[in-house]
């Protein structure tokens, strides 16, 4: 199997994986409530990798917001879903990454 072969194969699989994924935000998007509660707590969670990849100091009380936040949007069983899917994709991805950066000696690309 040469190279082109085999990278479609993993596209493919790829795309299986992303469908179940981008199906869970779908139904999230539908509903606004658990929609918005999402964006408000990914947007919470993004300022502070923002901060740590920028070697900013986070305090405390915003580590116990996002901790907090977290709980409350766990409670809800599609968000939860939606947020292990995310999780699950986004891990797949970067150990895909990582193969790939290995295997040319790279190391971890990203």
């Amino acid at each position: 199997m040469n190279v082109y072969d085999q990278a479609h194969g993993l596209a493919n699989a790829i795309k299986d994986s992303y469908k179940d994924y981008a199906r869970l935000k779908a139904e999230i998007d539908k509903n606004t409530e658990v929609s918005n509660m999402l964006k408000d707590f990914e947007t919470k969670q993004m300022e502070i990798q923002t901060k740590q990849m920028l070697g900013e100091e986070v305090t405390e009380e915003a580590q116990k917001t996002i901790q907090d936040l977290y709980q409350i949007v766990m409670r809800d069983p599609s968000a939860a879903e939606y947020l292990q899917a995310q999780m699950r994709f986004s891990v797949m991805m970067s150990d895909v990454y990582k193969i790939l950066g290995d295997a040319m000696g790279l190391g971890n690309p990203i």
